[in-house]
């Protein structure tokens, strides 16, 4: 029997309140998912204490990095990538962890892009991990070209899917079959944005499997 992992991804930071409100309305997350970045009226970047205050409750830590509104060129992609690396750096993240870029359904993205994400991330510290929607938006085809020119991006990515939504749930009520969408492509889809926004907390409900599980932060 496949072993899954329940949590959350919120653009807020987690403080107490935000953390009771999670594990009274849905459960205890195995784990966070957190945007590196400040972004004025979207995300709050995560911060040590945060980090600390989610690791000394029994979680782990998913790093998102957002701080870009396309995924369109070799050049852009391989500066996001810099940038999420610098970041995941001066908050100490672990050498080893995954980092996903959030490549929403309405950018528009290329396979240089991709491409180039993949491969600085790839020769850094941290894994390449990539936020997006494979039905809806140009994700699917993008990433399937990039993945034909490059072996790493086959190999080495992992993608959290943003689809199917059936809706938030509470840790008990979780999905019991793993059934992410996945690119008309070979491809390591691992994750599952399941539930986004849900009413009771600003956040968004998470399956992954173990093998990401274990190399989070």
């Amino acid at each position: 029997m496949q072993i899954l992992n329940w949590g959350v991804d919120s653009a807020s930071a987690v403080t107490e309140d935000l953390y009771q409100c999670v594990v009274e309305n849905f459960g205890q997350p195995d784990f966070w998912g957190r945007y590196l970045s400040t972004i004025p009226n979207v995300s709050d970047g995560l911060t040590v204490e945060e980090i600390r205050r989610i690791q000394d409750r029994g979680m782990k830590i998913m790093p998102i990095y957002n701080n870009f509104r396309e995924a369109v060129g070799a050049r852009t992609g391989a500066v996001a990538a810099r940038n999420a690396i610098f970041k995941a750096r001066q908050l100490g993240i672990s050498e080893g962890s995954f980092v996903f870029a959030n490549v929403e359904r309405f950018f528009v993205v290329d396979a240089d892009w991709i491409i180039a994400w993949v491969e600085t991330m790839y020769n850094s510290p941290y894994r390449p991990g990539i936020y997006a929607d494979p039905d809806e938006g140009p994700f699917n085809e993008a990433y399937c070209q990039a993945s034909a020119s490059s072996s790493l991006v086959r190999q080495q990515t992992v993608i959290l899917s943003a689809e199917p939504e059936p809706g938030p749930t509470p840790k008990r009520r979780a999905p019991k079959r793993f059934n992410p969408s996945k690119p008309d492509c070979e491809a390591n889809v691992w994750a599952w944005q399941y539930g986004r926004d849900a009413d009771q907390c600003p956040i968004d409900t998470v399956l992954i499997e173990q093998r990401l599980f274990q190399s989070l932060f």
